[in-house]
């Protein structure tokens, strides 16, 4: 399996300093700054990113878990909100949730239940990280 991985520069202090991010694959580069991650701030964050391969790992360990009971999504839609706080240790990550909504032909709610926990169990990302992980997984009709 080939290495993964990506690239940051940061110029300046925390506060008014900035910075880029890139995709390694070069899929994606954008900025960051200390508004973009605090406040809002035009730019991404490394939280966001996070999120965003969360979301996508979690999709794909859907889909794997469907398939292996022998169904197949026609969708599946997953936003992963990362909750960042401050303790007197300092900052982290502590949650994660997952919202997913998936049209699965031919399953019923409590399949699709069981592959959304493996899958949420499963996913490479979840198991990297160290946060509560909650999920709410609806199925379409």
């Amino acid at each position: 399996m080939p290495d993964r991985s990506s690239q940051a520069v940061w110029e300046g202090d925390l506060q008014s300093g900035r910075g880029t991010m890139k995709i390694g694959s070069g899929a994606w580069e954008g900025p960051y700054s200390f508004k973009s991650r605090f406040e809002n701030g035009q730019g991404t964050n490394p939280e966001e990113l996070i999120a965003a391969a969360h979301a996508g790992c979690f999709s794909m360990a859907l889909s794997n878990e469907l398939g292996q009971a022998g169904l197949t999504p026609d969708s599946i839609r997953t936003t992963a909100t990362v909750t960042l706080e401050k303790s007197d240790a300092g900052f982290a990550i502590t949650a994660v949730h997952l919202n997913v909504s998936a049209k699965v032909p031919g399953s019923d709610r409590q399949a699709f239940e069981a592959a959304a926990n493996n899958a949420k169990a499963g996913c490479p990302v979840s198991k990297v990280l160290n946060a509560q992980i909650t999920m709410e997984a609806g199925l379409e009709a």
